[in-house]
């Protein structure tokens, strides 16, 4: 079972942070600690503008958030790391290890979405709520799959 989420997006401004904050929304039946990570932090920064309305809008605050580079350390054997775009498995790969392929998935492929969580960076406001919208059915399926894995490995 996952003892840890960790959400990768290219810059950990936007969607990786509006996933997490998703998720914890969710009613989980194990603990979890949940991550939100980037690929490229050159330096700490805050939640994407038109993110943080949209999920202030939604009755989630994420004040104070800073994002932070995704690293080798932030993934032992029990994490569950999701990317939102097949195109970032190299580069997460490149960071965590080869050998941490199987526990590096697709965020929308895990819960059966055909279409991959598109990035709105640069877009109109309207765009991250549609963003948001996408990612909070795609976080609701993950959420009843991550608490079907606890009840497998519970009846092992």
């Amino acid at each position: 079972m996952w003892d840890k989420v960790v959400f990768v997006c290219k810059s950990g401004t936007c969607r990786a942070p509006m996933a997490a904050a998703l998720l914890r929304e969710c009613s989980l039946k194990q603990e979890i600690e949940i991550l939100s990570r980037g690929l490229v932090v050159l330096f700490p920064e805050p939640l994407n503008q038109k993110a943080s309305a949209v999920l202030i809008s939604n009755g989630i605050n994420l004040e104070g958030y800073m994002s932070e580079q995704l690293l080798a350390e932030d993934v032992d054997d029990h994490t569950l790391v999701l990317i939102m775009e097949e195109k970032h498995m190299s580069q997460v790969l490149a960071i965590i290890g080869e050998d941490k392929l199987p526990q590096v998935q697709v965020l929308t492929t895990l819960v059966g979405e055909e279409l991959e969580i598109m990035d709105p960076y640069g877009a109109p406001l309207p765009s991250y709520g549609l963003c948001f919208e996408s990612l909070s059915k795609t976080i609701k399926k993950l959420a009843a799959w991550l608490n079907e894995q606890g009840e497998e490995s519970d009846h092992e």
